[in-house]
């Protein structure tokens, strides 16, 4: 069973054993077919032909655009031109398709791919590249051409190759899991304890931080990446709850009750020192750092019931930012750190809802079932959440208007 915590990455971005190789076209200035930082954006028609040698890895890429909301996939039965056959740009003009993508797999001993995109208005090949990887790493290389696309049309980094850690709950124990964006190649990571929560990534994907309780005993471990390694890093007697890295990957911000009362601290990987730097009589809990490491947010009883607050870095000058409803909890920062994702009870069941830093466009962006644990993509546009809405929990995924929510 999965469980309702989890994490939506910073930028892992690892693939193993896959080559690329760019293949030189006539250079000219990068053309941006969609502006996403815009208010209003349309949909891109774009055609993505069935790869000639297997179809595994154009359905890869296909799911991948579809689920942005930025792209409009043309029908397959609507195409006039065979993907063997060359570009020839009075084929697309009237299904009114503005970029065509054409690709070439070839499966021996290893995977080789080759793909190229094309500008159907000037009539011109914009990206061609080839890629060489294992056949398992088929999936990977799928999303990495996606990515491809994603930034040729948008000039933005796509969030195609980015994971999820989330916690599975067993019979005795707790175990800690790795899946990619998309739900596909879940995998144990070699952690368990009687409770595991709240699990955060560092912005580089390096290593992780959660809370952990073993044989009665809480902490705060910290698991490399590359090495696999655990270690624990905070002893404190007490509750120790995780909250985010700083912007260095080294101090991260956490709650403890080793005082007998919960403090917000920061503590150090590197030296497993810890320095308490809100202290006050109310329940303070759920520390975020904002990426400009300038702010921060936490939520407090100090109202009468838990709210959101936001303060400078040190605690001083706290304001409460959330004004509706009787509970409202996990917040996050967006990756810009312009707006903050938090769970907030309505109608008797938990619900995410978005806000700006200073409490003002509030939206709330689910409505069926009970809904935790909200994590920001890389690029903020994207927020993965806990929902029980189809029975047991399970982890969705949602575009940051609420459009696209899917297991």
């Amino acid at each position: 069973m999965r469980n309702c915590i989890l994490l939506y990455s910073g930028r892992y971005l690892i693939i193993v054993l896959i080559l690329a190789i760019f293949i030189s076209l006539p250079a000219s200035a990068q053309k941006v077919y969609l502006d996403i930082t815009s208010p209003v954006i349309r949909k891109l028609p774009i055609a993505i032909q069935t790869f000639s040698g297997g179809s595994e890895i154009s359905d890869i890429i296909r799911e991948d655009l579809d689920f942005t909301g930025l792209f409009q996939i043309i029908d397959e039965k609507a195409y006039i031109e065979r993907n063997d056959q060359p570009f020839n740009q009075a084929n697309w003009k009237g299904l009114q398709a503005e970029v065509v993508v054409k690709g070439n797999v070839i499966k021996d001993k290893a995977l080789k791919v080759i793909f190229s995109v094309y500008d159907v208005s000037e009539s011109r090949e914009v990206l061609r590249k080839e890629y060489s990887a294992s056949r398992e790493l088929q999936r990977q290389l799928g999303h990495s051409i996606a990515n491809d696309i994603y930034k040729i049309i948008t000039g933005q980094q796509g969030i195609f190759r980015t994971k999820i850690v989330y916690v599975v709950e067993k019979t005795k124990w707790k175990e800690l899991y790795q899946m990619d964006w998309d739900g596909h190649r879940n995998y144990e990571m070699g952690v368990n304890g009687d409770i595991l929560l709240t699990p955060k990534w560092a912005s580089d994907g390096s290593k992780l931080i959660y809370s952990k309780s073993k044989n009665r005993q809480w902490g705060i471990f910290m698991l490399d990446i590359n090495t696999m390694r655990e270690r624990n890093i905070i002893k404190d007697k007490g509750l120790s709850m995780t909250g985010n890295f700083l912007s260095n990957n080294r101090e991260f911000v956490f709650v403890s009750s080793k005082d007998g009362n919960s403090g917000i601290y920061i503590g150090d990987i590197l030296n497993m020192n810890s320095r308490r730097f809100i202290s006050s009589p109310w329940i303070d809990v759920s520390p975020s750092i904002s990426p400009d490491g300038k702010r921060l947010i936490f939520v407090s009883n100090r109202s009468g019931s838990p709210q959101i607050y936001i303060s400078d870095i040190s605690g001083g000058n706290p304001k409460k930012i959330t004004h509706e409803g009787s509970y409202n909890t996990s917040p996050i920062w967006s990756p810009k750190g312009d707006r903050i994702a938090f769970v907030g009870l309505k109608g008797g069941r938990h619900q995410i809802f978005l806000m700006n830093t200073d409490g003002s466009g509030l939206t709330q962006l689910t409505n069926i079932g009970n809904n935790e644990e909200p994590s920001f993509s890389p690029d903020g546009r994207y927020i993965a959440y806990s929902s029980d809405r189809e029975g047991s929990k399970g982890i969705f995924i949602m575009r940051t208007d609420g459009g696209g929510q899917k297991l």
